[in-house]
């Protein structure tokens, strides 16, 4: 799922940037990017803190 909002955000930028044709535009929406990246770390992060909170003295199953 987070990949998926990642990649959604990232493809949203992208298509928005060749939309934009003025450099006003391009920045406000490289700003929008940034801001929602941002966010969808936190989500991540926040997703990965509460699964290891819940792996108390368990088995990693990390590569």
């Amino acid at each position: 799922m987070e990949k998926f909002i990642l990649g959604l955000a990232v493809g949203m930028a992208g298509g928005a940037l060749l939309v934009a044709n003025n450099c006003k535009l391009r920045n406000l929406v490289k700003k929008n990017q940034e801001d929602l990246l941002a966010k969808a770390e936190q989500y991540i992060d926040k997703k990965l803190g509460e699964s290891g909170a819940g792996e108390e003295g368990g088995s990693s199953d990390e590569d």
